[in-house]
């Protein structure tokens, strides 16, 4: 494991991501201030989630075709220009639209930097959830960000959001400079060009579909709660339970907080008893504490529940990465695309849906209406496949591993 390129790679990735908790953060501030619907919040809320996921498969292919490191920086540079653009602007078409453009650049930044904290971590569990879990820093971070900012200078002041990353960006320009006067070595890439294998004369292992496949459609359903209760969550402590602005950021903080804790848990779990029980654990024990969020009479129920379902439905989070990547060992870069793209896509697509039911029903509803959607990925989670593989050049994992470790950060 290469600790200092992974511990890197982490804090990209909470910049990258506070741009995307940014925006769920800021819809409670847009619907105040703008008197959007929930209709139109949902359609924000697909804005940043769907047209990001649509996107990330694209980026997938390419970071598979050739290493584009560049796409990290310009990824979450463009988050935040989006997100800054989304403040200032007071027209509903081109929030969306700038909010679309914030999507893209975290759509840009997850595969390839995905990819090389794979590489830097190897096969540890714990390594991808280091690296997972610094998205999760990042944007539980984002909503008292958010609301610092917002809520003492209004949306005139939405340009200091972009402090992060561009503090971000100043020191991703040292790094290279600073690795070389070191003497530090990148992770071998994850994986090796056809004419490179022919070459050493190794075997091209198969890339399994049909697992693949299945995962594909637990990470939709495990995304439709996922985007429906971070975009509803805040105004259901508000508007079903009296709260203030503030404590409804609370509770957003407190649910992204608790991924946070559940990404470190389920790499360790998964270390220990192998990825698949971190997959189980986390879908069984989120299931009732969905039913925690609809049905919380009083706002310390309601915060409860939320905590107990951010860390449940994120144990699984690293699982996930890395069977995605072992059942597609030739396209790591597709498999995060499509896994953390293509398939979140479904949460950003079905969000306006859930908006409409809580414009028509009540917020309480929404919620309840997301436990029969659950259900599919909790059943077929129980029945997903493990895959142990070697390491994508051909070499055994143990060996890739012990090289990795004995060369310089």
């Amino acid at each position: 494991m290469k600790k200092g390129q992974l511990g890197f790679l982490a804090g990209t990735h909470a910049v990258n991501d506070l741009y995307q908790g940014a925006i769920p953060a800021m819809l409670p501030f847009l619907m105040s201030e703008r008197h959007y619907s929930y209709a139109a919040i949902s359609g924000l809320a697909f804005a940043s989630s769907g047209v990001s996921s649509l996107f990330q498969p694209l980026f997938g292919v390419l970071s598979d075709r050739k290493p584009r490191t560049w796409l990290v920086p310009a990824g979450f540079i463009t988050a935040a220009l989006g997100v800054v653009a989304a403040g200032l602007s007071g027209n509903y078409m081109i929030t969306w639209l700038c909010v679309a453009l914030a999507g893209i650049g975290i759509a840009a930044y997850h595969p390839p930097a995905t990819s090389q904290a794979r590489a830097a971590g190897g096969s540890s569990q714990k390594a991808m959830s280091i690296f997972s879990v610094g998205g999760t820093v990042g944007g539980s971070i984002a909503p008292s960000l958010v609301t610092l900012v917002i809520g003492s200078a209004g949306f005139d002041g939405s340009y200091l959001l972009a402090v992060p990353a561009l503090v971000m960006l100043f020191l991703w320009g040292l790094k290279g400079p600073w690795m070389r006067r070191q003497g530090y070595v990148e992770a071998t890439p994850l994986v090796v060009g056809a004419s490179a294998r022919s070459t050493a004369n190794q075997p091209r292992r198969s890339d399994d579909w049909r697992s693949f496949a299945r995962l594909v459609v637990v990470i939709i359903g495990w995304s439709i709660p996922f985007v429906t209760v971070t975009s509803l969550v805040s105004l259901h402590a508000q508007r079903d339970l009296g709260q203030s602005t503030a404590a409804g950021a609370a509770t957003l903080t407190s649910y992204t907080a608790a991924g946070a804790v559940g990404t470190l848990l389920g790499g360790w779990v998964g270390d220990k008893y192998g990825r698949m029980t971190s997959v189980r654990i986390g879908y069984l024990v989120a299931l009732p504490a969905l039913v925690g969020i609809a049905w919380a009479p009083a706002f310390p129920v309601l915060v409860a529940s939320t905590v107990v379902f951010g860390t449940a439905m994120f144990l699984p989070f690293a699982a996930q990465v890395t069977l995605a990547q072992d059942y597609l060992p030739n396209r790591p870069g597709t498999a995060s695309g499509l896994t953390l793209g293509l398939a979140m896509a479904a949460g950003g697509l079905c969000s306006p849906a859930f908006g409409w039911l809580a414009d028509s029903s009540g917020l309480r509803a929404a919620f309840y209406a997301l436990l029969l959607v659950f259900v599919i990925p909790v059943v077929m989670g129980m029945r997903l496949p493990d895959r142990v593989l070697d390491s994508p050049d051909g070499r055994p994992a143990e060996q890739r591993e012990a090289e990795n470790a004995g060369s310089p950060q």
